[in-house]
C-alpha cells in the first residue's frame, strides 16, 4: 500500500472510532455527583439534629462517668478499710460494689449498646432528614434529566430505565 492509502485508512478508522465513541457516550447518559460531607456540613436541619443528639449524648456520657467515679470511690474506700472490716461487713461492701458495677454495665448497654437508646435516638433524628435528602436528589435528577447520581459511598440515584433486577432474577431462575 502506498503511504497515502495508509494515511486515509488510518484517518477513516479514527473517524469511525470517534463516531462510535460519541454515539456510545451519548447512550451512557447524564451523570452527577453529590458531596455527602458538604451536605451534612451545610444542611441546617442536619446540623440542628446533630447538635440535639450531641447534647443528649453528652448528658448520657456524664451520667456514665459519674456512675464510674462512684464505683471507683466505693472500691477505693473498700480497699482502704478491708483489713479492719469484719467478714460480714466485707461481704456487704463487696455486694454494694457488685451492685454498682452491674448498674453501670446495665446503663452502658441500655444507652450505648447495639440498638441502645443513643442509636435509636440518632436514627429518629436522622431518618427523616435522609429521606428529605434522597427526595431532593431524586427531584434534582428528574428535573436535570440525570440518569445516575453518585455520592461518596456509591450510587445515590438511578433512572428506573436502567434497573435490570428483573432480568437478573429471570436469569437466575433459568439456571
Amino acid at each position: 500500500m502506498k503511504r497515502k492509502d495508509i494515511y486515509w485508512t488510518i484517518m477513516l478508522a479514527v473517524i469511525a472510532l470517534v463516531s462510535i465513541n460519541s454515539s456510545s457516550f451519548a447512550q451512557i447518559g447524564k451523570f452527577g455527583y453529590v458531596d455527602s460531607d458538604k451536605i451534612f456540613a451545610e444542611y441546617k436541619e442536619w446540623i440542628k439534629a446533630q447538635e440535639e443528639f450531641n447534647t443528649e449524648y453528652k448528658a448520657w456520657d456524664e451520667e456514665a462517668k459519674t456512675m464510674q467515679k462512684e464505683l471507683e470511690d466505693l472500691v477505693a474506700e473498700y480497699e482502704k478499710q478491708k483489713i479492719v472490716l469484719s467478714v460480714e461487713k466485707k461481704k456487704e461492701r463487696e455486694a454494694a460494689i457488685d451492685a454498682k458495677r452491674q448498674a453501670l454495665d446495665a446503663f452502658t448497654k441500655e444507652i450505648f449498646g447495639p440498638s441502645g437508646i443513643a442509636e435509636r435516638k440518632n436514627s429518629d433524628l436522622v431518618k427523616p432528614l435522609l429521606e428529605k435528602i434522597n427526595t431532593s436528589i431524586e427531584r434534582v435528577a428528574t428535573e436535570g434529566n440525570y440518569d445516575f447520581i453518585y455520592n461518596s459511598t456509591g450510587l445515590a440515584y438511578a433512572k428506573k430505565d436502567f434497573d435490570i433486577t428483573d432480568k437478573v432474577l429471570k436469569a437466575l431462575e433459568e439456571q
